[in-house]
């Protein structure tokens, strides 16, 4: 039975992207790290091919996503979102043919990559009127397009690495036109990435000619642009950012990825890389990092969290920011959470600020539609 006073918290996750296996990861720690004597968690989980569900859980899904039988879901219940300002929430579509609304305070989107943090989704619970935890719209969208985030770190004084964007079409029509580019501006050994794209997925570090056609053919499967990188001698550098209007960051942590760079396998499978946390930088570059964090978050209209990746170039200690991540990883060995608990604030009790940062958020988009009422 639910306790008065509860906060009813939709959980959303899976989804079309690239990287619904990671969300579920992440969302079976978000619920279970949450304290059901403060909260009801209602579970959304968006399958692969984009159907709705609740009363499901992470396990069901992976089940799903593995062998493709729907008996995997037996129990779970069809959903679609109501974005009727006056019945927002869930409306369950029953077999009995009687529909169910299911009401929900706020949500917390956890589906990382396209259709979950670019915008799309925020956008669609901004017209239900819906709080919800992390970046509205327009930082989504920018934060999840590498090369438009790039220009609006270059625009607040932070430092890039080079790069070239090539459209899918112009490499598909003029390929050697393309690495003549590439190799003029940048040369080997060069990143190359899909630009809306996260967990590294689609990425290749390519070292000549040869392995750069193969990087852009398989870049070209996930976007129709392309993000081409020149290659840095650095350490990688991470920093948790939180807050809306005076957001505030956690002590720095290193990446030092079990492969050549921090790739997806590095990231959720082979679970070699080393974390150092955190990062053993001198005081006065931790807090040149931690301010630079902060900077690139508001260059964007950051709100409730996100994680800055940095490169701390050897040699020079220069700090270049590599990319903003508005809806980072929260699995067991995730950086976000983790630093956080590095700079004194434990898992649960980080839930409770981002859930309140979405409350807070909210309250103040409420003031500019009253005044236009």
């Amino acid at each position: 039975m639910t306790k008065v006073g509860k906060i009813k918290v939709g959980i959303i996750f899976g989804g079309r992207s690239g990287e619904h296996d990671v969300s579920l990861v992440s969302a079976a720690s978000i619920m279970k790290a949450l304290d059901k004597d403060k909260y009801e968690i209602i579970p959304i989980g968006i399958t692969k091919t984009g159907v709705w569900l609740t009363d499901v859980t992470t396990e069901m899904m992976q089940n799903y996503s593995k062998t493709k039988d729907k008996s995997a879901l037996k129990g779970a219940r069809k959903v679609v979102f109501s974005s009727d300002t006056e019945n927002t929430g869930l409306i369950a579509l029953n077999d009995n043919g009687k529909n169910e609304m299911i009401k929900l305070d706020v949500v917390f989107p956890i589906n990382h990559g396209t259709y979950g943090e670019d915008g799309t989704l925020q956008g669609m619970l901004d017209q239900a009127d819906m709080p919800y935890v992390g970046c509205g719209v327009i930082a989504s969208a920018a934060g999840m397009d590498k090369t438009i985030a790039k220009k609006l770190f270059k625009d607040a004084g932070l430092a890039i690495a080079p790069y070239v964007e090539i459209l899918r079409c112009d490499w598909r029509s003029e390929p050697e036109k393309a690495i003549e580019k590439v190799e003029k501006e940048l040369n080997y050994p060069c990143f190359v990435k899909p630009v809306n794209s996260g967990s590294s997925v689609g990425i290749t570090k390519a070292h000549n000619r040869e392995e750069f056609k193969k990087a852009m053919i398989e870049a070209c499967k996930y976007d129709r642009k392309v993000l081409i990188e020149k290659a840095i001698n650095a350490r990688e550098i991470e920093v948790s950012v939180m807050g809306n209007d005076h957001p505030k960051a956690s002590l720095p942590g290193e990446i030092v990825p079990c492969n050549e760079f921090y790739d997806y396998s590095a990231k959720y499978i082979d679970d070699k890389s080393k974390l150092e946390i955190p990062a053993k930088l001198s005081d006065d570059l931790i807090e040149k990092i931690r301010e630079s964090a902060v900077k690139a978050y508001k260059s964007l209209d950051g709100a409730g969290l996100a994680r800055v990746d940095f490169f701390v170039e050897k040699g020079t200690n220069q700090i270049i920011i590599n990319e903003i991540n508005t809806l980072p990883g929260f699995t067991s060995i995730s950086m976000y959470p983790k630093l956080w608990e590095a700079t004194g604030l434990p898992y649960s009790k980080l839930l409770d600020e981002l859930i309140e940062l979405a409350q807070e958020r909210y309250k103040d988009k409420q003031e500019s539609l009253a005044s236009v009422a």
